[in-house]
């Protein structure tokens, strides 16, 4: 992705693709700044505020182009996700902030995101927030089959952590979450949904 495929490879070398490693801050002329990786994982998704872009699993690379542009990947959670206008700006305005002034937010579709790739961090704060983290997506070899009728599923409420939870609506707030209810406690959480 990097016009110079040296200045990615560096950036690499030190673990700067990986988020939470390496190089976390760099000088830049007399200035010492965060790298932009760093100044990325800290931008919150618009939908659920308690996650970063980097433990929803969306941050997918940070790079610097050889003349000095820093080209941001992301990928949506599902196709048309109304949110990913929303992270293309947050994403700018905070790497223009820390004075990356030549910025460039590019959407990838492959691979595609899954629920598997929130981190365990992530998983945590959505649990600490009372929203029900997924559990592992399904995954199949070959053709994907699908169900004409729902399978019932156990999701532990995320207050008291019963199993014994109700589906109140295939959809909540947003398309990848759904409403339920704790037959246990009677509150009502969010699930994120596994894909």
């Amino acid at each position: 992705m990097a016009a110079d495929p040296g200045e990615g490879e560096r950036q690499r070398a030190v673990g700067g693709d990986l988020p939470g490693e390496g190089e976390r801050q760099r000088a830049v002329g007399g200035d010492v700044r965060p790298t932009p990786r760093a100044v990325a994982e800290t931008v919150t998704d618009p939908e659920l505020p308690m996650l970063t872009l980097a433990d929803l699993g969306v941050l997918r690379d940070v790079d610097t182009a050889a003349d000095g542009t820093v080209i941001v990947s992301i990928t949506p959670t599902y196709s048309g996700c109304p949110a990913m206008d929303a992270m293309k700006a947050d994403l700018t305005h905070r790497l223009h902030a820390a004075g990356y002034p030549d910025v460039e937010v590019r959407t990838v579709l492959s691979p595609p995101w899954s629920t598997d790739d929130i981190t365990p961090a992530g998983r945590r704060a959505l649990a600490e927030h009372g929203i029900a983290p997924p559990g592992p997506a399904p995954r199949a070899a070959g053709p994907v089959l699908v169900a004409l009728t729902s399978r019932p599923r156990t999701v532990a409420c995320p207050q008291c952590g019963s199993p014994d939870t109700v589906l109140v609506s295939q959809f909540s707030s947003t398309a990848c979450k759904a409403l339920r209810r704790c037959t246990a406690c009677a509150e009502p959480f969010e699930h994120i949904k596994e894909i």
